[in-house]
């Protein structure tokens, strides 16, 4: 199908947009930006806008001038209304499938969101942040810079992040700090009760993962959890 794009809208040069994407009131998509399909981008949206980077450039990209790694979004995500999403330094910032991103949250430089991540009101992701799939975060948290959110972790509202989160844990307070573990999620993801039980001692950092019994795709992502780099500070 065809893209709706709302007359108000400005898509600038080096924008590249798929099928079947709505595009609301006011928003400003500005390139370097590839934009896949079936998204759904409310009014007053912004993507792709510099880094903010007191030292770095700010390209008039609505004008031509594309510098920068740009913003990579993928497919059938909701973008609600003031959602701002910068540009990468030295990645594109990316955005990945059926992500929920709530009105004023934000994305910042060089971040990555997996699939299926939802950002509540209002969550603030600092620069190099990296947020694993099937992560919830909650209304007005904030992530520091170079933090990483595991997957299928949930973050209560009001929470501040300044470290690594780990999967499928229960997080709150600030600073932020596990209370448990994702019960819904992980059920969510094929677990029964059995599998969540001997899954804890890997989620709680004290035991190998499972060889059997995880559904196929939590544990090619739980494996790759467990390759992780350290995190760069």
């Amino acid at each position: 199908m065809a893209n709706r794009i709302h007359p108000t809208a400005i898509i600038g040069d080096g924008v590249e947009l798929g099928d079947d994407n709505v595009i609301g009131p006011y928003s400003v998509i500005v390139g370097p930006c590839r934009i896949g399909n079936g998204n759904w981008i409310g009014p007053h949206v912004t993507i792709g806008t510099p880094a903010e980077d007191r030292g770095g450039p700010h390209p008039v990209a609505w004008e031509g001038e594309l510098e920068g790694h740009g913003v990579v979004v993928g497919d059938r995500n909701k973008i609600r209304e003031y959602v701002t999403v910068h540009q990468g330094t030295h990645r594109p910032s990316a955005v990945g499938d059926d992500c929920y991103l709530l009105v004023r949250s934000h994305v910042g430089h060089d971040v990555t969101l997996g699939d299926n991540v939802v950002l509540a009101c209002s969550a603030q992701l600092g620069g190099h942040t990296e947020v694993w799939s099937h992560t919830n975060i909650g209304m007005s948290t904030v992530v520091h810079q170079h933090g990483r959110i595991g997957p299928g972790a949930m973050v209560g509202m009001g929470s501040a992040v300044r470290k690594e989160v780990d999967a499928f844990t229960v997080t709150v307070g600030n600073p932020a700090r596990a209370t448990g573990l994702n019960v819904v999620g992980l059920s969510r993801r094929g677990c029964d009760e059995q599998t969540i039980a001997a899954l804890e001692p890997f989620l709680k950092g004290k035991g190998d993962l499972p060889a059997d019994g995880l559904p196929e795709e939590l544990s090619t992502l739980l494996k790759a959890w467990a390759d992780r780099a350290p995190l760069n500070h």
